[in-house]
């Protein structure tokens, strides 16, 4: 016996994957972050562009980034943590206390598009 599939069944097959892949990009911290003050970040695995615009490397987990502030940048030397708190939201904490206790960190969210 032999499946055949119509071009319905493509077109749904089609649209799950691609649902399922935005799904999938959105449950990580990889992306574009703000803070008030026009504070800029961008992480995409284990690459990280800094506040301050530096390009770097840092230890990458899906849910979490750490790295140590690059030499030219404010705070050289520190290690900076974060950890995803949801889609759009994640805290930073500079220094390397374990733990995110309320107040210990600075809250980053998704930045979002300008609009018109």
């Amino acid at each position: 016996m032999t499946a055949t599939f119509g071009a319905p069944s493509l077109l749904i097959a089609a649209a799950m994957l691609l649902l399922t892949a935005a799904v999938a990009r959105a449950d990580a911290i990889d992306g574009d972050w703000c803070r008030p003050g026009g504070k800029h970040m961008t992480i995409r695995g284990p690459d990280i562009v800094t506040p301050a615009g530096t390009r770097t490397r840092g230890d990458y987990d899906r849910h979490a980034f750490t790295y140590e502030v690059p030499a030219n940048d404010p705070g050289a030397g520190t290690t900076i943590n974060m950890i995803l708190v949801d889609d759009d939201t994640l805290y930073l904490r500079a220094g390397a206390k374990p733990g995110f206790g309320k107040g210990e960190a600075d809250v980053w969210h998704r930045c979002t598009l300008p609009t018109s």
